[in-house]
């Protein structure tokens, strides 16, 4: 599966996303220039949210629609956060530009048809579906019939929602499925995270998974690449001092360049399966132990546990010949130190 020029496949390094979310503050340069730091924290892709209040929700403020869910946005209305965290519209070409100007892939998430139409104008190279979408089948179904590939986060979906989310985008024909494990909560406590999910979702589900990320730090998605996440999303954040709905839980690009090094390390520790021995692990096997002649030796002695033995360094013979070899003869006078060999007996 390709999003863009970046080809997510077993053995490929997983697609680390740097969610841009809320964290422009309402600025179009400092989105700008938050997008030119993601590059140089090392990101392969910068996501926008392509959705306004009245898009999300609306304009009411009653107990329905305030946020009461002990999160950081706790009495606001829901009316009153879209509206002070959604990027304007206006501002998605410019974006998309930018990141397209520094080899940055550039996509979002749509949250009705109108952003699914608006972001296929754009050439968007992926759709991703958030948490509180996922049981918005007509949305997935729209967005999968683009022909594009998915990403769909699982924050609040049970194993039936999942398992509908995946069979409305194959009915649409689109079988380029990607499961991000999520957990709901911002910023998320480490004992909700439950990785393991994120292996059996990949078997269970048959298609290749991923890790959406709110909790502090980036432990996580480390951990997460080791049970085979092939893409990692994470808020992104210019500075924090900027705030803003999503500033707690972003990490800021010394502390995500931090997590794309530590996450392209766990890569390189995971490697592959391979019992074959390196070169530089062969010159090390001089070290092992071997058959060693640890006493002089005159010519017709025999072999004892005594006068060989298994010791390192390892140029004798393989240790599993001992018991073979007691009691031979030698054939020769041998000093102390000789690397035992079977030419040395009467056999």
């Amino acid at each position: 599966m390709k999003i863009g020029e970046f080809d997510i496949q077993e053995g490929s390094p997983c697609f680390i996303i740097a969610e841009l979310s809320a964290n422009h503050n309402g600025n179009l340069d400092v989105a700008l220039q938050t997008i030119e730091a993601a590059k140089r924290a090392g990101a392969d892709a910068i996501k926008l949210q392509t959705y306004t209040p009245d898009t999300l929700t609306i304009d009411v403020n009653n107990d329905y629609f305030k946020i009461d869910s002990g999160s950081l946005w706790d009495g606001k209305t829901l009316y009153e956060l879209y509206s002070e965290a959604y990027t304007p519209w206006e501002w998605h070409e410019a974006l998309f530009k930018k990141a397209k100007d520094l080899d940055l892939i550039c996509f979002s998430s749509p949250f009705d048809h109108s952003a699914v139409d608006f972001l296929h104008e754009l050439d968007v190279p992926a759709y991703k579906i958030a948490s509180f979408e996922i049981q918005d089948i007509p949305l997935i179904k729209y967005a999968a019939s683009q022909g594009k590939p998915m990403i769909m986060s699982t924050g609040i979906a049970t194993e039936d929602d999942i398992e509908l989310a995946i069979k409305t985008c194959r009915q649409a024909g689109n079988n380029e499925i990607i499961l991000l494990k999520c957990t709901s909560s911002y910023p998320a406590p480490l004992e909700l995270a439950n990785l393991k999910t994120i292996t059996d979702m990949g078997k269970r589900f048959g298609v290749e998974v991923g890790f959406s990320d709110h909790t502090y730090g980036f432990i996580a998605p480390v951990v997460a690449v080791s049970l085979g996440a092939k893409v990692i999303e994470k808020h992104f954040i210019l500075d924090k001092s900027i705030g803003g709905p999503d500033a707690d839980f972003s990490l800021d690009e010394s502390e995500f360049r931090e997590m794309v090094n530590a996450v392209r390390d766990a890569e390189k520790l995971i490697g592959s399966v391979d019992y074959s021995v390196t070169k530089k692990v062969e010159k090390n096997r001089k070290f092992a132990r071997s058959l060693f002649v640890v006493q002089d030796i005159k010519k017709g002695e025999v072999v004892t546990d005594k006068n060989v033995r298994s010791i390192r360094p390892g140029y004798g013979m393989h240790p599993k010949y001992l018991d073979q070899i007691i009691g031979k003869p030698f054939l020769t006078d041998l000093s102390k130190g000789t690397p035992m060999k079977l030419d040395y007996l009467d056999v």
